[in-house]
């Protein structure tokens, strides 16, 4: 099964704020490792991305902070100051082996559009073809929580999906998912090696906190591993630590836990993937249960006669959510009509929505080409 980190040709490799720094301190052998590392995948034809944590708690250091900031504005600032450091890091030791880097800074709603979505997807395979590593941070000086991903983890999985990886390595401080969650004063639970399915059982295991200057815990690397597989990529969750971790993986060996890729007739398209996955929803459409049915089991369109309520306001071409009468949450979609049109022609059958809007995009609010079910993802 570690055979399929061996033939992974594209490689994204994320590292968090506790490996790369101590307390906001620069850790120098550890990035002088993890560059070597990506350098000799690279020189092998690998092709390599980076995501790279770490911009706030250097800048908070600069600053002569011992917290990573107490307000937005000041984590702000402090990535403003952070991200010159850490990319002249990877500059300067990146340019003794060689290599160019570029600079890849995101925010959530940056890749919200699906057309800004395709752009940096074209500018990341292009830095890919031209032997450059791309270096991706989250552009924490202008994020905010509604526009964020959260954490890096989470990009990282978003990342794999533009550049089509075969494997998403996220290098933390730990040796891999536990079986257990470890107890202070006990011996170490022994290691998941191989997980085909991320189960309750597995997701229980995750359970724990995360680090001082970091924002993603265990819990948040599972959700960028259950992406990752989605789009067809393996995740391994290794100690960014252990000197040669990264060339363990790549070489197929038995290092930290592996994640597997869905099977291919389960993955999701790139198109699919971004719905289910990147894309912010709009709002809410409520479906009765013969619509939730037809949608969960049959993957069929949705007609506005399965829908009993419209939540919130937006406009053609945006994403919405699809939920029962429960709340619970079917699938999610390009809507045709906006909130309004939609509230209008709830309940009706198909032929009616001509003549009750003077138009029509179409039987479907929402056609099955443009949704995503939940289940799938």
């Amino acid at each position: 099964m570690r055979a399929a980190a061996q033939r992974a040709s594209r490689i994204v490799v994320k590292v968090g704020s506790s490996i790369l720094t101590a307390d906001g301190a620069v850790r120098p052998r550890v990035f002088t490792q993890l560059i070597r590392q990506v350098a000799q995948l690279a020189d092998e034809g690998r092709k390599v991305v980076v995501v790279s944590s770490g911009a706030i708690a250097m800048g908070s250091h600069r600053l002569g902070w011992t917290h990573p900031g107490r307000s937005i504005p000041e984590k702000q600032a402090a990535a403003a100051v952070g991200q010159i450091a850490l990319m002249e890091r990877y500059r300067l030791g990146f340019a003794k082996r060689g290599r160019q880097v570029a600079q890849i800074l995101l925010t959530r709603i940056g890749l919200d559009h699906r057309e800004r979505y395709l752009n940096a997807e074209h500018t990341l395979r292009k830095l890919l073809e031209l032997g450059v590593v791309p270096i991706v941070n989250e552009n924490d000086t202008v994020s905010t929580e509604e526009i964020r991903f959260g954490d890096n983890d989470n990009l990282s999985a978003t990342i794999a999906n533009l550049v089509g990886a075969d494997l998403l390595i996220l290098l933390t401080d730990v040796d891999g998912l536990y079986r257990e969650p470890p107890a202070k004063g006990k011996p170490r639970p022994p290691l998941y090696d191989v997980v085909e399915r991320i189960t309750p059982e597995v997701e229980r295991a995750a359970q724990g906190s995360g680090h001082a200057f970091g924002r993603g815990g265990m819990i948040t690397k599972l959700e960028a591993a259950k992406k990752a597989a989605a789009s067809g990529a393996a995740t391994v969750i290794a100690n960014g630590r252990s000197d040669g971790a990264l060339l363990r993986i790549a070489a197929g060996e038995a290092e930290g836990t592996l994640f597997l890729a869905d099977p291919p007739e389960s993955r999701l398209g790139s198109r699919k993937h971004w719905l289910a996955f990147t894309a912010r929803t709009r709002g809410d459409l409520v479906l009765d249960d013969g619509a939730a049915a037809a949608l969960r089991e049959r993957g069929r369109s949705l007609l506005p006669a399965g829908i009993t309520a419209v939540k919130g306001e937006f406009g053609i071409g945006d994403v919405v959510r699809c939920v029962d009468s429960q709340g619970r949450e079917i699938a999610r979609g390009l809507v045709a009509y906006s909130a309004k049109e939609v509230a209008r022609i709830q309940r009706l059958p198909t032929r009616q929505i001509a003549a009750v809007l003077g138009y029509s995009n179409g039987n479907e609010v929402i056609h099955r080409d443009d949704m995503v079910v939940v289940g799938e993802a």
